[in-house]
């Protein structure tokens, strides 16, 4: 009988030990945000969506392989002898023209990996955090300009005598 008066004792002192954290939530200000109207201040060093300045990246592929889940896509070939030479924004040379650079938002992890080797820092984190989308490849974007040069036209070569 001791026990059973004991055990109600307890779950109505849980019951007002839980009340009184309810209670003190109840009476404090509400922090509840009206969303398009309003929007929360980000940190500033927030990492949100990446963003590359196509006009800077010399094509080394440093960002690519410091990628630690393969988000980024990148194809390169050598410029043409011939071309004007292009600098980047820092002066830095570039040799290569960049065919092909897709970064693949739904595999990102938004380490900021990616962006620290650049030497050009033409690969950045933007503080844009809104880019919600109803189709998973919307995710997909490009940002190389160039077009490949079409392949060399084979040479015709001598026929080759048959070897026995």
């Amino acid at each position: 009988m001791k026990q059973y008066f004991k055990d109600i004792i307890e779950s109505v002192w849980t019951v007002l030990l839980g009340m009184k954290i309810t209670f003190k939530h109840l009476f404090t200000r509400a922090c509840t945000l009206q969303y398009p109207d309003q929007r929360w201040t980000l940190p500033e060093r927030s990492r949100m969506r990446l963003f590359n300045k196509i006009e800077d990246c010399i094509g080394c592929g440093q960002c690519v392989r410091a990628c630690p889940v393969d988000c980024i896509y990148m194809t390169t070939e050598k410029r043409i002898k011939e071309e004007a030479p292009v600098f980047a924004a820092d002066g830095t040379p570039i040799k290569l023209r960049v065919t092909q650079f897709d970064i693949d938002m739904s595999l990102c992890c938004y380490c900021n990996l990616c962006t620290y080797p650049c030497p050009t820092h033409c690969l950045l984190m933007t503080p844009e955090y809104e880019f919600a989308v109803y189709n998973k490849q919307d995710f997909l974007y490009r940002f190389a300009k160039d077009k490949p040069l079409a392949p060399p036209k084979p040479v015709p070569h001598a026929p080759q005598p048959a070897t026995r």
